[in-house]
């Protein structure tokens, strides 16, 4: 028995008992009438008692969850199909805010939003539960965020870091690479101690099986679980699924574990709002999105933090993704989410176009923690390659108009293409932090200017299976300071190996 039916057969069994036992109180006595029923709500009356976000039962079993509390009638949006619900029927309060079961037992797993199995395994074992819609963390539970969470990707830790216990929107068109960027993060967790989640809101299932299939290739299944509502699902189903999918990932915060969640992604969840908000009768205001909508989001992003070490010292970072139509981020929901959250990533869908891929615009994406969540030796490539690389975009599209170019101009187009070409990285393939420094810092010094375009990929390669084996400080190189020593050894090493491909290449 699943645990929604666990909780609407004991809401029956107290509804059936109250009706024998006069001596029950009022409200396990009290039972209301459906008034009207609509695609994914229902109204009902009777219920004087009953609480916000509570969870009832309609007719013969369909579940619902109340989200409109009037002076004469509820408003009700319902968790499973409505088939055979007519007006007039029984509504029952279940006497309990709308929880889920969380638990160590959800890793590996499949589930619904309401905890049930969807990978045809059995009920996860869990003996605790946690409501749908907590508070989030006070300020003074809060910690600074200031430890990096490693994506592996170039562009991402050395020019958009992101910390754990913040949150990072993902945002761009559709198919620009948005969920693939997460699953690389996900993916790149593998040696950590890291407990990931991924909520899919309203994706079609041949979508959510490509995001599990490659999840389980991987072995990333081995330390995340996946939280799943399609689209064809109720919208009171796809409304609560990231409430409870935070509520799943919380509990793991609480024991002091670091956690990164997922939100694929919150387009639909407000779409999906919107409708049950419409249903429901209340006003329309921009692009028919109810007035709430905002406040929706924040109070789910609001539950990603870093706390103090006294209440466990847990991490909970969050990755929204959103989409956006013709590369509109100023449109409602886009710019809702980039101002409740600490930073984006934008994708672009020209660069996508040009092969650029992770197709991230660099000078459309922040992080507002900073360097704060960077390894010290990111400090010496990060300020300089962002840098050089916005200076490259501006040159570059000057230098389409066929102006004549001094050398100096030219020479910076020249270290800026292969600076791009460098930022280029293949999906599945995560680099180390000490990797990327060293392929980085081999640019900043121009090694690479004379190199082929073409070429740059191989360069990349032989350098770094030659460095590791020849570099003997690749331990300490990721915390050392911009002014240590250890970046002269460095420049040594890498000089010796470039001209060394050099060579060899020229000979071939």
């Amino acid at each position: 028995m699943s645990f929604l039916e666990n909780n609407i057969e004991q809401a029956l069994i107290a509804h059936e008992k109250g009706r024998e036992n006069m001596e029950y109180s009022s409200q396990s006595r009290e039972v209301g009438r459906v008034t009207s029923v609509a695609r994914g709500v229902a109204h009902a009356e009777g219920l004087t008692s009953v609480r916000s976000e509570e969870l009832i039962t309609l007719g013969n079993g369909v579940p619902g969850v109340v989200l409109d509390l009037l002076p004469d009638s509820i408003g009700v949006a319902l968790l499973g199909a409505n088939i055979g619900l007519n007006a007039g029927d029984e509504v029952v309060p279940s006497g309990t805010v709308l929880s889920v079961p969380v638990g160590e037992s959800l890793i590996g797993r499949i589930v619904d939003p309401l905890g049930n199995p969807l990978d045809g395994g059995p009920e996860p074992e869990t003996f605790e539960t946690r409501v749908v819609e907590s508070e989030a963390p006070p300020i003074l539970m809060r910690s600074p965020v200031d430890t990096p969470m490693s994506s592996g990707i170039k562009v991402i830790d050395t020019l958009i870091p992101i910390g754990r216990g913040q949150r990072e929107l993902i945002l761009g068109d559709r198919q620009t690479g948005k969920t693939a960027i997460a699953l690389d993060i996900i993916l790149n967790q593998k040696k950590g101690d890291v407990v990931c989640v991924y909520c899919a809101i309203g994706q079609r299932s041949t979508s959510v099986a490509r995001v599990i299939d490659t999840l389980r290739s991987h072995g990333a299944m081995d330390y995340s679980f996946v939280v799943v509502v399609e689209g064809n699902a109720p919208s009171g189903l796809q409304y609560i699924a990231p409430y409870a999918a935070t509520s799943m990932a919380e509990y793991f915060m609480d024991q002091g574990k670091d956690v990164l969640i997922v939100y694929d992604d919150l387009t639909r969840h407000a779409q999906a709002y919107r409708q049950l908000s419409l249903l429901m009768r209340r006003p329309p205001g921009r692009e028919a999105f109810p007035g709430d909508i905002f406040y929706i989001h924040s109070r789910l992003l609001e539950r990603s933090t870093r706390l103090k070490s006294e209440h466990g010292g847990g991490t909970l970072t969050a990755l929204p993704i959103v989409e956006t139509e013709a590369q509109n981020i100023s449109a409602y929901i886009p710019t809702n989410l980039i101002s409740i959250t600490d930073g984006q990533i934008y994708l672009s869908p020209v660069l996508f176009q040009k092969g650029m891929l992770p197709a991230i615009d660099v000078g459309k994406s922040v992080s507002r923690v900073g360097g704060r969540a960077q390894p010290k030796a990111y400090r010496k490539v990060s300020g300089d390659l962002r840098l050089t690389y916005s200076q490259f975009q501006e040159l570059e599209a000057f230098a389409r108009f066929g102006t004549r170019l001094d050398k100096a101009t030219r020479k910076r187009i020249e270290h800026g293409l292969r600076v791009r070409e460098l930022l280029k990285q293949n999906r599945f393939s995560p680099l180390a932090a000490a990797q990327q420094v060293i392929i980085l810092w081999t640019a900043s010094l121009g090694l690479l200017d004379e190199i082929p375009l073409d070429k740059i990929g191989d360069v990349q390669e032989y350098l770094l299976a030659r460095i590791e084996e020849s570099f003997e400080s690749m331990d300490r190189l990721i915390q050392a300071e911009p002014k240590d020593s250890i970046w002269d050894e460095l420049e040594k090493a890498v000089s010796h190996h470039v001209k060394m491909w050099r060579s060899a290449n020229a000979a071939a």
